[in-house]
């Protein structure tokens, strides 16, 4: 992922108001970020810890989503994440829904998945594969990985954009 301006994240949201972009907390360390080892951007809101945000790049679009704890907690469950789908990661996953864009969004229709609490999906396909895993080729599948992570979140930022009749 190329390196994102704070102007660049705001203005990427498609799921809230221009009010609601400008206002919503941003990650203290952008400075400090490894671009180069992310396939998105995610974070949880600092002081607001139910909401979340991830910016991810979908056809060449960059596309910035609000997500928040459907339960009013953002609780964290033993599952395999939807995105990075680590089974060995399995304790720090959360459920969140994204409202959807546009007209259906504002009538509160919402997509909901499975998502590693903090965002660790990047790092999660770029472990060094386990033995039972490998095969022959482990630095085929951490690629196998990466490209995986990337199609099933873009999957879900294009679910966030589809046009729904309503």
């Amino acid at each position: 992922m190329d390196p994102l301006t704070e102007k660049q994240i705001r203005s990427s949201f498609v799921n809230c108001s221009r009010r609601e972009a400008a206002q919503l907390t941003l990650p203290a360390d952008l400075a400090e970020l490894r671009w180069d080892r992310l396939d998105y951007l995610g974070w949880v809101d600092r002081k607001a810890p139910l909401r979340a945000y991830v910016v991810l790049t979908v056809d060449d679009t960059l596309v910035g989503l609000t997500l928040r704890s459907p339960d009013g907690v953002a609780s964290r469950r033993r599952a395999v994440c939807a995105w990075c789908e680590d089974v060995y990661a399995t304790g720090d996953v959360s459920m969140y829904v994204a409202r959807r864009s546009g007209a259906a969004g504002r009538n509160g229709d919402t997509v909901g998945t499975l998502v590693c609490t903090t965002f660790e999906c990047s790092a999660n396909v770029r472990r060094k594969p386990r033995i039972v895993e490998a095969g022959e080729d482990p630095a085929g599948l951490v690629l196998q990985r990466i490209a995986g992570l990337r199609e099933r979140s873009q999957r879900f930022a294009r679910e966030i954009l589809r046009e729904v009749k309503v």
